[in-house]
């Protein structure tokens, strides 16, 4: 059943929501993105709302707890990792509460769920000496596994408290870096290496697969590494228009090609400072496809709207309006896009 799952012509979030309240976060989502709504996350409540804090609430035998420069690997649960759980529980709850308000069980839906990536988690996480995990490549992939397995218990509590489809999207902003080498150590005497595209694309595979779900992956940083996400057995990759450089089209066309669903992250984080029509919004995308040498049909039949990347730092009212747009954007694209 899983497999009929489709981003093509949808609209959603990218994850982070602004604000401190989940029940008023759902019932907005739910609201705004009927086809494909997403749990959202409340950065703006502290540890453990953010998304490395909340991995730790997903990661199974491995836990986290803050030093004073970042998360940390620690021998027994802590504080933090309590809150992210209570926090996460809340988060579940509030869906739940809304999507039952909405009408919405027992109906054909999709949900989807974010977690920070393994590349991104080893890149920001701290091992006990105070390095980065990325630097131990065994302690990388129990990260992976870890994550996966947590990720498949997320999903199946999902679908039983909604009887709602998994859709598993997994954030790698830093996914450049860790193939680049640019990440800084800790100290003075600590490397980070560049890590082998096919080692990173091994620990992604471990992390896609272990969750059992269908997956995308979300990288709004430049020089998104095309090739590696198009061998990933993802379903979809997100990404910020606004990144992407004369170079990348090459890459993008035969993400494309592959037959891989893109979710185009097109309308801002924040208002902007010249009011947008969803056509102004809506132009970087078709002039994409059209430099691609695709039919503009593909905007149909292999495209979803996102705003560029989470929402945690717009206000209230931009928040409902990036939805808003996206939608508007989207209905473009699946009417006639031939037109546009």
């Amino acid at each position: 059943m899983t497999q009929d799952i489709s981003l093509s012509g949808a609209v959603t979030g990218v994850g982070s929501w602004p604000g401190t309240d989940p029940r008023e976060a759902a019932t907005i989502v739910l609201g705004e993105l009927g086809r494909l709504p997403h749990l959202v996350e409340l950065p703006a409540r502290g540890l453990g709302a953010d998304m490395i804090g909340r991995a730790s609430a997903l990661l199974v035998d491995l836990q986290l707890d803050v030093s004073t420069t970042a998360y940390r690997v620690v021998q027994r649960r802590g504080s933090v990792a309590k809150r992210a759980t209570d926090l996460l529980n809340q988060d579940l709850d509030a869906l739940e509460e809304a999507w039952e308000s909405a009408g919405l069980v027992g109906a054909d839906h999709v949900v989807k769920v974010q977690s920070v990536g393994p590349l991104t988690l080893a890149a920001e996480v701290e091992l006990g000496t105070g390095r980065r995990v990325l630097t131990d490549p065994g302690a990388v992939r129990d990260f992976a596994e870890s994550l996966g397995e947590g990720l498949a218990r997320h999903a199946a509590e999902v679908t039983r408290r909604l009887g709602a489809q998994v859709l598993v999207q997994f954030d790698e902003p830093r996914l450049p870096a860790v193939l680049a080498g640019t990440l800084s150590g800790r100290s003075r005497l600590e490397t980070v290496r560049a890590m082998p595209e096919p080692e990173a694309l091994a620990v992604l595979e471990a992390a896609l697969a272990g969750c059992g779900a269908v997956t995308m992956v979300h990288c709004c940083s430049a020089d998104l590494p095309t090739d590696l996400l198009r061998r990933s057995s993802a379903r979809a990759v997100g990404l910020d228009v606004s990144q992407l450089a004369s170079t990348d089209l090459d890459g993008i066309g035969e993400l494309l090609d592959a037959g891989k669903e893109l979710a185009l992250g097109l309308v801002p984080t924040t208002a902007p400072t010249v009011p947008a029509t969803w056509r102004d919004l809506a132009r970087p995308a078709v002039t994409l496809i059209d430099r691609l040498g695709f039919a503009r049909t593909t905007l149909r039949t292999q495209v979803a709207v996102t705003p560029a990347c989470g929402l945690a730092g717009a206000d209230a009212s931009w928040s409902r309006d990036a939805l808003k747009l996206c939608a508007e954007v989207s209905s473009a694209f699946t009417d006639d896009p031939e037109s546009l």
